[in-house]
């Protein structure tokens, strides 16, 4: 019995340990995907393409807590965001909200895989609804600072 109860033990801690590894190496990827940038007034980057993959490869639970190790590298101030920028004024400048978006997007993966399963047409419902998730809060965000900032913006505009 001892003997069933320790190698349990092991399994548990061979996991954990795996699991850790790979939310470290997807928030690498994640700043990676970072740096490939098209510049424009919103700069467009592959970290919404980092960041659902890794909630597709991680699951939703594992995958926001990457998103969330992510965002905390770049807000000590790691330069690990869009063309090598870092800190708080970015988290929550007018592109932030999109940033801030993608916890929303693990959260609501995660509580669509737990509902659905992680079946192949479940996990392309889960990206959807996270993506729209992402994207709402993102130019709901947008809208709000920019309002502050340069005056009231339309939906369409945003």
């Amino acid at each position: 019995m001892a003997i069933l109860e320790w190698e349990r033990n092991h399994m548990n801690h061979k996991n954990n340990t795996r699991d850790t590894v790979f939310i470290a190496l997807f928030a690498v990827l994640i700043g990676v995907c970072a740096w490939i940038s098209i510049p424009t007034a919103i700069p467009f980057t592959m970290q919404t393409f980092g960041v659902f993959f890794a909630l597709n490869f991680l699951g939703g639970k594992k995958g926001t807590v990457c998103v969330c190790i992510y965002l905390l590298l770049g807000l000590i101030g790691i330069p690990v965001y869009a063309n090598g920028t870092a800190g708080i004024g970015i988290l929550f400048g007018t592109t932030g909200g999109y940033m801030i978006g993608w916890i929303f997007s693990g959260l609501s993966v995660w509580i669509l895989e737990t509902l659905l399963g992680r079946k192949i047409w479940a996990q392309s419902v889960c990206m959807l609804v996270g993506l729209w998730v992402c994207y709402g809060f993102g130019t709901a965000w947008f809208m709000a600072v920019y309002a502050r900032t340069a005056g009231a913006i339309g939906l369409w505009a945003a």
